[in-house]
């Protein structure tokens, strides 16, 4: 089986060892939420992350959210991803995805710091959402970089994204109008997602990091 250890991440973004291409907003969206990065993945498998939460205006939520999230495939059906959440020996069910477009973990981190913004800092969610959404779709620079990954050195790309850029509601959003959405890829990682984080005042506030952890065998 691939493990791949989050304490193996080193990530050079350094000046002089990391460039930045700016892209059009499809392309942002296109590299963001990739086809076919499921397709190489044995049914049989297992995709395992490790999200950890940090919530200054909700500090039970960090112990709340923080756990493993796992991707496998319903028997029978490869075309069907289920994502389940785990604490210890307990687990909950996510949701179930089609896994024929490409790795539901992006989709998983978005709703997730939308539902977090929206309990902790108050506010429409719905307003949230299409903002992050319109994120999505902005011009934006790839930085390139390069990441340790069981002791070989691959390539990455990053892209950040900030919704609330210039909101006119920044001031009422309790350190939140800062929010730096930062998703990290590279092909050499099962699953195409090595990092997602969400950052608000600089972690601060608050900030919810996805990382990969390893392809297991499915539970």
């Amino acid at each position: 089986m691939f493990r791949f250890p989050a304490i193996l991440f080193a990530m050079f973004l350094a000046t002089g060892m990391a460039v930045a291409a700016p892209v059009d907003g499809e392309k942002t969206y296109d590299m963001l939420f990739k086809n076919g990065t499921l397709d190489e993945i044995d049914r049989a498998s297992a995709l395992v992350y490790r999200r950890e939460v940090t919530n200054a205006l909700k500090p039970e939520a960090g112990a709340r959210d923080t756990g493993d999230v796992t991707l496998s495939f319903r028997e029978g059906d490869k075309d069907v991803a289920m994502l389940k959440f785990w604490q210890d020996d307990k687990h909950r069910a996510l949701g179930i995805f089609p896994a024929s477009v490409g790795n539901p973990m992006i989709m998983y981190f978005y709703e997730t710091v939308v539902r977090d913004m929206a309990e902790a800092a108050g506010g429409s969610p719905y307003y949230i959402r299409n903002r992050v959404k319109e994120a999505l779709i902005q011009p934006s620079d790839i930085i390139e970089g390069e990441a340790v990954v069981d002791g070989a050195t691959v390539p990455t790309r990053t892209i950040r994204l900030y919704p609330f850029a210039d909101d006119p509601n920044v001031d009422r959003m309790r350190g939140f109008g800062d929010l730096e959405l930062r998703v990290t890829m590279s092909d050499a990682v099962p699953g195409w997602y090595m990092t997602l984080v969400a950052e608000a005042s600089e972690g601060a506030v608050y900030r919810s990091e996805l990382s990969f952890l390893r392809l297991d065998e499915a539970q």
